[in-house]
């Protein structure tokens, strides 16, 4: 009886739960705005003498999923930053705060996403309406700690980003750097 009721259990859960399944890597496309994104990056950084980051499946799964996540769940508030993950996904929730206790939260989602063993950093725009590449990269250039982390200056002058993952969803554009490489195929462009 005990088991019966277990297995009823247990297809009832998956039957009617809420959460989207995890897109894999291999299922991973950018769209044209994400390849411009991508593309005007790595111009800026080259302009900056550094070298151009290499598209990474896995860090596009992570920023295809939070950008997702921003999209469907976040609001604005004073405590949670939109480095924060919702409880409506398969990933661990957090509210990420300003004085940065919960960067373990950010920094792990790669491994927890996508199987990409190192950390990841991430930098966030939003646009009230549509979020674009150039305006990112601007939004970006413009904010100290962002840019920071793009032209790897201050104190991420010692890491050498070898990966990159991107995304723009609605009002918002997530870009992922990590410094291990990723050894998956890169995101194709979507059909």
């Amino acid at each position: 009886m005990t088991l019966i009721l277990t297995l009823i259990l247990s297809l009832s859960t998956s039957f009617f739960s809420t959460e989207k399944p995890v897109q894999t890597t291999e299922s991973i496309c950018i769209t044209s705005e994400e390849a411009l994104l991508l593309e005007i990056l790595n111009d800026y950084r080259i302009s900056k003498k550094l070298h151009s980051v290499k598209l990474s499946s896995k860090l596009t799964l992570v920023a295809k999923t939070h950008a997702r996540d921003l999209m469907e769940n976040y609001s604005f508030d004073e405590t949670c930053n939109p480095h924060s993950w919702s409880d409506k996904g398969n990933w661990t929730s957090c509210c990420y705060t300003s004085d940065h206790k919960q960067s373990n939260c950010m920094w792990n989602k790669p491994k927890e996403i996508a199987e990409y063993y190192a950390h990841g950093y991430e930098i966030i725009f939003y646009h009230s309406g549509k979020a674009t590449a150039e305006d990112a990269l601007k939004g970006w250039k413009n904010s100290t700690a962002h840019n920071e982390v793009v032209t790897n200056t201050s104190i991420w002058k010692q890491i050498k980003w070898e990966s990159i993952g991107v995304a723009i969803d609605g009002n918002w554009a997530v870009v992922w750097f990590g410094p291990a490489p990723d050894q998956s195929p890169q995101p194709k462009i979507c059909q």
